[in-house]
């Protein structure tokens, strides 16, 4: 599969000037730098408030955004150009996944920042981390691809938000608890249960095991977005 890096600029520059013209998509950076912040001053230094604003930047940044970008190329008909240019599939997912990789980063940057939190094992939390972004990238794809409008994409992202964001809390309702069987096998409680691994200094195995689970979680949620893109792009 060839790869153009010069179409992957020429779409992320594209996304970029979309982007920062539209403050209702854009505007959503703040609400996890406004929790991380809220959370620091209160002092707070559990790792469950530490991952709060991080779990919620993947599902209402990296999801929100990525679903809105994909809404938007349907809502102006201009999905299924791109699709007929000579980009790639390849090209044409990765150049709308940059700018959203971007802002990911920056944002988990400064909500770790605001919030206090300094992990333990840095290179492990940055492989969870990029693992975490590609799923909720895709996630926003899927999401992006069963909607026709920005506004339509805006609903459908709500429950990817709802339950990936805030699912982790019904951990603490104990091993015995129904939900707590259900939620313990979504990214965002698998991110935290990898968070308490590492504050514990525990082997590399234990450390992987999360890992490997948001990875299947990523590499399903790829395939789906993959296939339903260029289902898409055909019938649209």
């Amino acid at each position: 599969m060839n790869i153009s890096i010069k179409r992957i600029q020429a779409i992320f520059m594209k996304d970029y000037k979309e982007f920062s013209r539209n403050y209702a998509v854009s505007s959503v950076i703040f609400v996890p730098i406004f929790f991380a912040l809220f959370y620091g001053n209160m002092g707070v230094n559990s790792i469950q408030t530490y991952y709060l604003p991080i779990n919620m930047t993947f599902s209402m940044v990296t999801a929100y955004i990525q679903a809105c970008l994909i809404a938007e190329e349907k809502e102006r008909n201009t999905l299924r150009s791109l699709m007929m240019s000579p980009a790639s599939v390849a090209d044409i997912l990765l150049g709308k996944s940059v700018l959203v990789s971007v802002v990911t980063a920056i944002i988990l940057a400064l909500s770790m920042y605001l919030v206090g939190y300094i992990p333990e094992n840095i290179p492990v939390l940055v492989v969870g981390l990029a693992v975490s972004t590609v799923l909720y990238i895709a996630l926003g794809i899927i999401c992006g691809l069963f909607t026709k409008t920005v506004m339509e994409a805006s609903l459908a992202i709500l429950p990817v938000m709802l339950i990936f964001s805030f699912a982790p809390v019904a951990l603490g309702l104990g091993e015995s608890h129904i939900a707590y069987q259900i939620v313990q096998w979504l990214p965002s409680s698998q991110l935290l249960f990898l968070a308490e691994e590492m504050s514990k200094q525990a082997s590399m195995m234990s450390l992987l095991t999360p890992i490997m689970i948001m990875s299947i979680w990523s590499v399903v949620a790829i395939l789906i977005s993959v296939v339903l893109f260029k289902k898409r792009t055909k019938d649209e």
